[in-house]
């Protein structure tokens, strides 16, 4: 714990490492409260560094055992020592060995960041500074050494020893009981990208053959007895190895590839170079146990990680300013391998949706910073939406840009050219400008500038000249010349696209915006259209067209760009909930969501659920600047889902019979199939609404008789939203059912945790106590308290303070055991600024408390100065 003022570290004063480390021989003896680690690290002089300077070592927590330089001692005097660092004074000039040895304690470990048990298994986390954790070094990226790893441990305790790279030797140790295995990585990687697994885990395995022909085993490990729930991602595996040979061309590059999955972990998972470590939630499922959304994220983060193999591994980043070249490229890689594997049109406006809720409030409130941010205090809190989500859409931007061909061209050059360095933004930007002859500089603004962009469009209709003008018109609060902007767009009639217009401004569809207003004229245009802006979600900034709603029907009936038609819908839908409506609109619009349902509902029922579906609470919040209620948004919503279900309730109940009809074969997580349960489930929500007594009796019955945890789980959060004892005894008996299952408890919690109704801080209260419950573990915390935080605005948010208190007290407590987590919650408070009065006095009373306590974390302490400073 640190008690200091956070240091701020500068992009603008980054320079090279005085040294470099070419090798590092490690020999970890694992023991749950004594582990003994020796490094040996091959060193020297990094010509790019200061001559002469000291050799310093980054530590964390760490007990020094002993050192010594050249295979001798080193005297007391030669070095300094601490549980922070090692610096030696006066370390040779030419190439020399360093031997360190260290001993932490891997059960103590409850910040899950550098080596620590969990369950009885010990695995690593060194992203971004964990390695630190481990023994002395220079944690850096731009530091990259060859690692050969000898693990040792009990053999009754961990009979599998995992490291990263190729398995070199393994054997017993005579008259022990302790057994022993070594793994070399041939690639040089920075100390982030360390792992070491061991512990008593099943294997499922399966060979690839790569296109080069290289044959690789590979597993996923498990918990003893769940080998049958990682199929799945065992499969998902497989498929994206050989997506990314098809799609990108690059191959995996060692013999083994393994994936452990473990229960406690601060994310999602870990790329580490051939031994990705999961968050055991993105690697277990079976039907009984795992929803349709369950699949596609293993899917999607299984992809993920192993496409880092390439953006990340191979070519890592210089250092972390350089965070969204790694991520935001490889979040847009799973983003089209998922589009492919899935409905490319439904997963967009999944992405889409995900931007909206997570990153819009991120670039609006304090926490605001450009996706390559300028400075940082904590590492650990640059792990944002807009690193990773913004981040990819520049990304989907560049490509569009450049266009499809030139895009994989230029990935090719840039992982040709920065195969095993560490590269920056400049260096990503550079392979597409030497491929396509283009200056991308003015491009390279999208990276610099925080804040979402507002793009304002006009429109004019000369009928006597049959001429369009639209002009747009872009606006940033970050002062700065404009930014690139392409603008997909189409025109739409009353009875199709408009054929025969045409705009020499216009390119495949595309108009690119780079100065700060521009018009677009289109001329042979027969009648008056409806402009489809923003096409595919193009660029990621604030649409600002005024459409009638009538306009936006047109679109929802007519327009050929899937995203601006489910856009339309969401149009009115928000509308209806933010401002006052006059009788009978939400009929109207409950008119053509029927017309619509009854025309496409079957044969795209993926699409209908979405276009079904309103804008969440919090999505409708984002679009209020100040004075902000969640009651009153609250209310609108509810008000207008009992019109809907009012107005639908006949087409709802032939629907959902006719889907339920359809769902008699056995489970499958294809999309197909899940896109028939998410439209009758949306059916179900939606008859609740307008009829509380029969959506009871329906969700009742499909929780008995639901053959998966999809169907289950939504019946249960149907039930959940309706007070009475009929949901008391249905939250009941589905905790005790699976009162073994830890990752569908972590469902049970997060379902009570999201209900909107005064009682439900003392039912997270007594959540906290239930024997299930555990601050230490990551998933439990975030299924309960977070989802309370970040999903419920009307009870976290509540009028009296309760909510706030409730969560600050969970933070004081989780600060003590995990700070990465404690200051992911805090965000909860991001939008503080924008509640109506008394609400915004107690957050910032709230807040002012945590920015108070002793010995506050730095990753809290970063979070809450940041979150009050930021007028």
């Amino acid at each position: 714990m640190r008690t200091d003022t956070p240091v701020q570290i500068r992009l603008e004063d980054y320079r090279p490492s005085d040294f470099l480390i070419d090798r590092v021989d490690l020999d970890v003896r694992l023991a749950p409260h004594d582990t003994r680690i020796t490094a040996r690290l091959a060193l020297r002089a990094n010509p790019a560094g200061r001559a002469g300077a000291p050799l310093v070592l980054d530590g964390d927590d760490l007990t020094l055992d002993g050192i010594e330089l050249d295979g001798a001692p080193l005297s007391a005097e030669a070095y300094a020592a601490s549980p922070a660092g090692l610096t030696l004074h006066a370390p040779p000039q030419g190439p020399f060995e360093l031997t360190i040895l260290t001993r932490v304690d891997p059960t103590a470990n409850t910040k899950l960041m550098g080596l620590y048990r969990s369950n009885g298994v010990y695995c690593t986390q060194c992203e971004a500074d964990g390695f630190r954790r481990i023994t002395y070094f220079l944690d850096r990226p731009d530091v990259m050494a060859v690692y050969t790893t000898r693990i040792e441990a009990e053999r009754a305790e961990c009979p599998v020893l995992l490291g990263n790279g190729n398995p070199v030797e393994a054997g017993e140790i005579a008259g022990t009981g302790r057994h022993f295995a070594v793994w070399h990585d041939p690639h040089p990687k920075p100390a982030y990208l360390f792992a070491l697994v061991g512990g008593a885990l099943d294997r499922v395995a399966q060979d690839f053959t790569t296109m080069e022909g290289r044959t690789v085993a590979v597993a996923v490990y498990v918990e003893p007895g769940k080998g049958p729930r990682a199929a799945y991602a065992l499969d998902a595996v497989i498929r994206s190895m050989r997506w990314d040979e098809e799609a990108f061309g690059r191959a995996y590059d060692l013999d083994v590839f393994n994936v452990v999955a473990v229960s406690d972990f601060n994310m999602g998972a870990m790329e580490n170079k051939g031994l990705n470590v999961f968050n055991d939630k993105y690697v277990l499922a079976s039907p009984e146990t795992a929803t349709d959304g369950d699949y596609a994220a293993i899917e999607r983060i299984i992809a993920h990680e192993y496409f880092h193999n390439w953006s990340g591994n191979r070519v890592t980043c210089r250092d972390w300013f350089q965070l969204c070249l790694k991520e935001g490229l490889t979040v847009f890689r799973d983003q089209e391998f998922s589009s492919d594997m899935r409905s490319r049109a439904v997963h967009r406006i999944g992405e889409v949706r995900n931007l909206r809720a997570r990153q819009f409030p991120e670039d609006a409130g304090p926490l605001r910073h450009p996706v390559r941010p300028g400075a940082y205090a904590e590492i650990n809190n640059f792990y944002t939406a807009t690193v990773y989500d913004k981040g990819a859409e520049i990304v989907r931007m560049l490509r569009t840009l450049v266009g499809a061909d030139a895009f994989r061209a230029g990935m090719d050059r840039y992982f040709s050219d920065n195969d095993g360095t560490a590269a920056t933004v400049e260096d990503f930007l550079a392979a597409f400008a030497a491929v396509t002859g283009r200056d991308l500089q003015p491009f390279a603004r999208w990276y610099e500038r925080p804040g979402t962009p507002a793009l304002a469009v006009t429109r004019a209709y000369d009928a006597e000249a049959r001429r369009y003008t639209l002009t747009f018109r872009q606006s940033l609060e970050a002062a700065g010349p404009p930014l690139v902007i392409p603008v997909a767009l189409g025109l739409v009639g009353e009875n199709g696209p408009l054929a025969g217009a045409t705009s020499t401004s216009v390119s495949d569809g595309v108009f690119v915006l780079d100065t700060g207003t521009a018009t677009v004229v289109f001329e042979c245009v027969a009648e008056a259209p409806v402009p489809s802006v923003l096409r595919g979600f193009s660029a990621p900034v604030r649409l600002e067209l005024d459409l009638t709603d009538a306009e936006r029907l047109v679109l929802l009936r007519h327009d050929t760009d899937p995203f601006n038609r489910w856009q339309a819908a969401q149009g009115i839908a928000m509308r209806l909930i933010l401002e006052p409506a006059a009788p009978g609109a939400g009929e109207a619009f409950a008119d053509a969501l029927g017309a619509f349902l009854d025309g496409e509902a079957l044969a795209d029922p993926a699409f209908a659920a979405l276009v079904l579906s309103l804008p969440g609470e919090g999505e409708a919040a984002n679009e209020i600047a100040a004075d902000l209620d969640p009651d009153a948004i609250h209310a609108a919503r509810t008000a207008l889902r009992k019109a809907l279900g009012t107005r639908l309730r006949p087409r709802l109940d032939a629907l959902a019979l006719a889907l339920r009809a359809s769902q008699d074969a056995p489970y499958s997580p294809d999309a197909a199939s899940a896109g028939r349960r998410s439209l009758a489930n949306a059916c179900l929500d939606l008859i609740a609404a307008a009829d509380p007594a029969a959506g009871t009796e329906g969700a009742l019955l499909q929780l008995r008789e639901a053959r998966n945890m999809t169907d289950r789980l939504a019946a249960l959060g149907v039930i959940a939203a309706i007070p009475g004892e009929a949901r008391e005894a249905a939250l009941s008996a589905f905790g005790a059912t699976y009162a073994d299952e830890p990752l569908v408890l972590d469902k049970w919690f997060a379902v009570q945790a999201t209900i909107a109704e005064d009682g439900t801080p003392a039912r997270i209260a007594a959540l906290s106590r239930h024997p299930a419950f555990a601050m230490t573990n990551p998933n439990r915390v975030r299924a309960l308290i977070a989802n309370f935080a970040m999903g419920n605005p009307t009870q976290f948010a509540r009028a009296d303070g309760a909510g706030f208190a409730l969560v600050a007290e969970r933070i004081e407590a989780l600060d003590r055991i995990n700070p990465q987590l404690a200051a992911r919650l805090l965000t909860a408070f991001s939008s503080w600024r924008r509640w109506e009065n008394s609400r915004r006095e107690k957050a910032a009373e709230i807040l002012n408390r945590i920015k108070a306590i002793p010995a506050l974390s730095r990753d809290v302490a970063d979070i809450a100065a940041r979150t009050l400073e930021a007028g």
